[in-house]
């Protein structure tokens, strides 16, 4: 990047905790600005997909993710700075509060992304029960560190006229930040979902009409003008580089890999796809809810989802999950996370019903009611596998509810040796079989380039291959 390069303005819509409504803040924000004319880069940051997916609804455009733990530093620059590019504005979602991070320093909270991309912080604040004292939260968010420039707040939840006054004139009195808007308490027939951050939009035929009064909301109770202002007031480093994008390969697709892609798996990093492409795949959608047949591929991409919400469907789709097991056996490359992993097991067993998956490997899962694995994961490689070599270290991040009823395989059976998280079992993970790989853990492209090379590498393999097709 050049250093007199110009970028566009942009904002980072943070909080004091989780749960205060940046996110809907967020989606109101984008929708409005875009309503009205905006070309709108959104970004999330962390490992988000269901709010990412909200994000890039209200924008018509995909949405990336901004995480410095699964990225270096200079790698998330670089990649904001590719991503925005011919847009008006940056909207960027923070994820819990401003500074929590991974340790006393602050590592991989929004605090430091704000530091890093140098862009200004809107403060969501929820004002439920709570008047000056909120004056003493934000000054003490305003002053823990000078160089995270907080120069907005927008209140949440507000009770009334009186109540919005108190907290507006204590806020901008001892804080000399400005309040920028003031959202009330809504009512259900003012909000068709008010629980967008829990709900995954592929699921949901009222997604867009909640985008719609997400965007109304804003246009009602922001001042849209006054938060742009404050987007254009500080600049966008332009000096900073990052290998953003993996290497070309072959700018030609030589190989074609499908990715399953509908209301059962739909966690998918945008990076990771592109990197496929980047790296010489044509890429196909398909679907084991809904589609009957495979289509001629090298190689599947089975990402995280609920598969557990669309086990019957799954289950009943008998030809397509016997067309994956024949592929399996046949060795074709397999990379599964999460979702994947459980598509690819014997069966899932729900609420007393049994629900048959492919048997491509012999697990058995169940569901909990609690999660059995969250947050970030640091694993090792430690044994031979098609898409990464042995010693590698692999960051990434876990979140399911599913749980390993029966494992029929071993420990040997797993190339992967977690340092943080929960992994698979007995703190292993990456379970491989033939060119399958599949594994709880999620990682990012960018932040892992050799992955979608080697992905395209298996499959150029398993192509060449005189293999019987479905």
């Amino acid at each position: 990047m050049d250093a007199d390069k110009t970028y566009p303005p942009g904002i980072i819509i943070s909080a004091l905790r989780g749960g205060s409504g940046k996110t809907i803040l967020s989606i109101g924000i984008i929708a409005a600005w875009r309503n009205h004319g905006k070309s709108i880069a959104p970004f999330k940051k962390g490992p988000d997909y269901i709010d990412a997916g909200w994000l890039a609804l209200s924008a018509g455009r995909p949405c990336y993710n901004l995480d410095s733990f699964l990225c270096s530093k200079e790698q998330v620059l670089s990649s904001f700075q590719s991503h925005i590019q011919q847009n008006d504005i940056a909207v960027v979602e923070g994820n819990r509060g401003l500074y929590d991070g991974i340790d006393i320093k602050g590592a991989t909270s929004t605090a430091e992304i704000a530091k890093l991309l140098n862009l200004p912080v809107i403060l969501c604040i929820d004002a439920t029960k709570t008047t000056r004292t909120m004056a003493a939260v934000v000054h003490g968010c305003v002053s823990f560190d000078p160089d995270v420039h907080i120069k907005g707040v927008i209140l949440n939840r507000v009770a009334g006229a009186r109540h919005e006054s108190i907290l507006r004139r204590s806020i901008e009195h001892h804080c000399k930040t400005s309040v920028i808007g003031a959202i009330p308490k809504l009512k259900s027939q003012d909000f068709p979902e008010r629980h967008m951050g829990l709900v995954p939009t592929p699921e949901h035929k009222w997604a867009k009409d909640s985008v719609k009064a997400a965007a109304k909301v804003a246009l009602q109770y922001i001042d849209l003008d006054a938060l742009f202002e404050i987007a254009n007031d500080v600049s966008i480093p332009g000096n900073v580089t990052g290998n953003s994008q993996p290497v070309i390969r072959n700018p030609q697709p030589t190989v074609t890999i499908g990715i399953f892609k509908d209301s059962a798996f739909q966690f998918y990093y945008p990076d990771n796809i592109e990197a496929l492409k980047t790296a010489g795949a044509k890429t196909v959608f398909l679907s084991p809810v809904s589609d009957k047949t495979l289509p001629d591929i090298d190689a599947l991409y089975i990402g995280g989802g609920f598969p557990e919400t669309h086990a019957k469907k799954l289950a009943e789709n008998n030809d397509f999950r016997k067309q994956v097991k024949f592929l399996a056996e046949q060795g074709i490359p397999i990379y599964a996370e999460c979702g994947g992993l459980m598509y690819l097991g014997e069966e899932l067993e729900m609420e007393g019903k049994t629900y048959p998956m492919t048997g491509v490997l012999p697990i058995v899962f169940g569901l909990s009611k609690k999660p059995q694995g969250h947050g970030y994961t640091i694993s090792e490689v430690d044994g031979k596998n098609p898409y990464f070599k042995v010693g590698t270290e692999l960051k990434g991040h876990e979140f399911h509810y599913s749980k390993v009823l029966q494992w029929g395989g071993k420990d040997k059976d797993m190339v992967l040796s977690t340092k943080r998280g929960t992994g698979f079992t007995n703190k292993r993970d990456g379970i491989c079989y033939k060119n399958v790989f599949a594994t709880y853990t999620h990682i990012h492209a960018i932040g892992t380039p050799a992955w979608a090379d080697a992905m395209v590498r298996a499959a150029e393999k398993y192509k060449k291959c005189e293999v019987p097709k479905v």
